[in-house]
């Protein structure tokens, strides 16, 4: 399904359901959000995105502890988790989401290479998080994270 399609069915569902969606995006860079406000009747569920790229906006924004960041970096299940977290909390939602990761060209390594992006759920039961390995170059990557994200969340909200 494409990001379109996928935006417009994540909407619909919440507005079902009565759920509002909050974001924290970095890899991104705010493409999932533009992806929702794309659709008419987004405002009914759609609160906000943080868009918080560098690690300092990560902890000042999100309240990502710098711990995390120095012990297990800004591409981590952990990070993810914080951020999830963060954007549930700033925009007071029923459910949110986060993404962080490499999509190149330049900043992968052995241990994380380029494509390499993890995702965070918040919900009133739990946060958890995911990782997904993805190829090919930076927009290819970034439209992958986009909807991966898209669809978990439309599974969050089901």
């Amino acid at each position: 399904m494409d990001i379109g399609l996928l935006a417009e069915r994540l909407i619909q569902e919440a507005a079902l359901r009565n759920m509002t969606i909050g974001l924290a995006e970095s890899c991104t860079g705010g493409r999932i959000a533009g992806s929702l406000t794309d659709v008419q009747g987004a405002s009914k569920v759609f609160l906000g995105s943080a868009v918080t790229y560098s690690n300092e906006a990560k902890i000042d924004i999100l309240g990502v502890d710098p711990a995390i960041i120095n012990d297990h970096g800004a591409v981590s299940s952990r990070c993810a988790e914080k951020m999830a977290e963060g954007a549930k909390r700033i925009f007071r939602s029923d459910i949110a989401l986060s993404v962080t990761g490499i999509a190149g060209p330049d900043g992968g390594s052995e241990e994380k290479p380029v494509g390499t992006v993890w995702f965070g759920i918040s919900s009133k039961d739990a946060t958890y998080t995911f990782k997904k390995q993805f190829s090919g170059e930076r927009e290819l990557i970034r439209n992958s994270a986009v909807k991966t994200a898209l669809a978990a969340l439309l599974e969050g909200v089901q």
